[in-house]
Order: structure tokens, then C-alpha cells, then sequence
């Protein structure tokens, strides 16, 4: 996680607000804003060990904020962001990231750097010897489907989907407890993306990893989510399966929100 910037030290902590952060991640009451933008309005949510938590809504909902309050790549301006029970901060985040994988659209990988390499830093910044780093590469190359040759490879040399998997070999790297991801297919094609979507489901399954998951579209949700946060303008809308939200939505949003991607087709890849 290099290039993590410090994060201000007013986070408040749960000691000023009097609350347990009980979740494997928790938000309380927090409050985010970018200049005149308010990106999080008093936002709480709980995630649940190893459960597949789906942040969903549309551009501009506040869901990758969310993502970067848990990485400590942002501080809260109110409220409590907790990681295990423990409140990110200045003095805990560099303890709290290193349990936690981090995937990007399109992979977020070095261009310079072969996909191996690619996969390998964690391991290699924490020392560890060359076999047990080429062993762990082959054990997460089995998983995502990739072989030796595609390892090799640079990230130009690489499809959409295959730089995709190797991403996410790099946030396992490591075995963390915490996966986060955000929009990781977004910029696939319909068809790559259907397919990884399974790949991810079977994976999140074995791995019985705790994830959060950033995503706009329903079917995905639909597919990868135990749990599901609807978002919009900042703010929850409602929290619960996706039964919850077709069964029993909140406010007419909800019901708006999935009947527009129900009927909307799919997004051209790269959009």
C-alpha cells in the first residue's frame, strides 16, 4: 500500500462518542466532506466477519469514499471508522492496512513491472524469502486461472480480464482478512465480466474472507453480496438482502433504484 497519504489525527474516537464498534468494520455517524461537498451525510454500517458486504449505488453516492475512510487514505470530519475494533488512525493505520487487500478497476498494477512482480511486492517488502514467494505466486495463479506465461507478461500485454485477476492476486498476497474492492469489473465487457463475477463468487466462498465490495450495478450486487448498503447522495438508504430491498424497500427510491437496472441494459465496457 504505498502512497498511503497520513491521515489526520481528529479522528474522533469511539471514547468521545460512547459507542462499541462491534463489526469486523464499522462506521458510526460519520460525516465526509470534499470542500463544499458533503460526500458522507452521518453514514453508519456494520460488516459482518466473512460475509461479501455490497456497497451499492450510483456515481457520486459515496461508496469509494467509504472505501478510503476503511484504508485510511481520508479521515472522517465526525464519526468513527473501525477496523477489528479499532479506530483508524494516524497510530493504527499502517497495523490495520496490512490485514487488508485492496483491488482496483482494471487491476491498478505497475506497467513496469511483470505480473508476477506485480503480485509479489507485498511479500517482497515484508522480506519474505524467494520460495515461499514463488510458492504463494503459483498457489494465487491456480486460484485466478492464470499460467506461468501470463505471469511473465507486463500489464499492456495483458486483457482487461487477465490484469483483473492479477490484481487481485496481489491483494491476497499477503492472506489478508479484509478484502475491498472497488469497481473491480467495471471497465470489462459484458461477457469477461459475467464470468469473473462467478470466479469472484466461488473465491469469496472458499476464502471465507470478510469483503467489500463497491459496485453500481444490481446484477452484481445480486450475484456477490450476503449483505447489500444502498446509497445515494451521501447516505443510506437501506441496509439488508436483496430480498429486503425488493420486499420490503425503505423509501421509493429503493424501489425506483432496482427497476432502473433492472431494466437497463448492460453497460458498455469502459463506461
Amino acid at each position: 500500500m504505498s502512497g498511503i497519504v497520513p491521515i489526520a489525527a481528529s479522528v474522533v474516537k469511539p471514547s468521545r462518542v460512547g459507542v462499541r464498534m462491534r463489526g469486523m468494520i464499522a462506521l458510526h455517524e460519520v460525516t465526509k466532506r470534499f470542500g463544499e461537498t458533503v460526500a458522507l451525510d452521518a453514514v453508519s454500517l456494520e460488516v459482518r466477519p466473512g460475509v461479501t458486504h455490497v456497497l451499492l449505488g450510483s456515481s457520486g453516492s459515496g461508496k469509494s469514499t467509504v472505501l478510503r475512510l476503511i484504508l485510511g487514505l481520508a479521515a472522517p470530519d465526525a464519526g468513527v471508522v473501525s477496523v477489528e475494533g479499532t479506530p483508524v488512525d494516524a497510530e493504527s493505520r499502517d497495523r490495520l492496512v496490512a490485514r487488508m487487500g485492496y483491488v482496483v478497476q482494471d487491476g491498478g498494477l505497475y506497467p513496469h513491472l511483470s505480473a508476477a512482480h506485480n503480485v509479489a511486492l507485498a511479500a517482497e517488502a515484508h522480506r519474505w524469502p524467494r520460495a515461499r514467494i514463488a510458492a504463494r505466486v503459483a498457489e494465487l495463479a491456480g486460484m485466478a486461472g492464470l499460467d506461468a506465461d501470463m505471469l511473465r507478461r507486463y500489464p499492456r500485454e495483458l486483457s482487461g480480464g487477465q490484469r483483473q485477476r492479477v490484481g487481485l492476486m496481489r491483494a491476497l498476497m499477503l492472506d489478508p482478512p479484509i478484502l475491498l474492492l472497488d469497481e473491480p469489473l467495471g471497465a470489462l465487457d459484458p461477457i469477461v465480466r459475467a464470468e469473473l463475477q462467478d470466479q469472484l463468487g466461488r473465491l469469496f466462498a472458499g476464502l471465507a474472507k470478510t469483503v467489500v465490495l463497491v459496485t453500481h450495478d444490481l446484477r452484481e450486487a445480486a450475484r456477490l453480496g450476503h449483505t447489500i448498503t444502498l446509497m445515494t447522495a451521501g447516505r443510506v438508504v437501506q441496509q439488508g438482502t436483496l430480498a429486503d430491498l425488493e420486499e420490503r424497500p425503505a423509501s421509493p427510491f429503493v424501489t425506483q433504484f432496482l427497476t432502473a437496472q433492472t431494466l437497463a441494459p448492460p453497460a458498455p465496457a469502459g463506461r
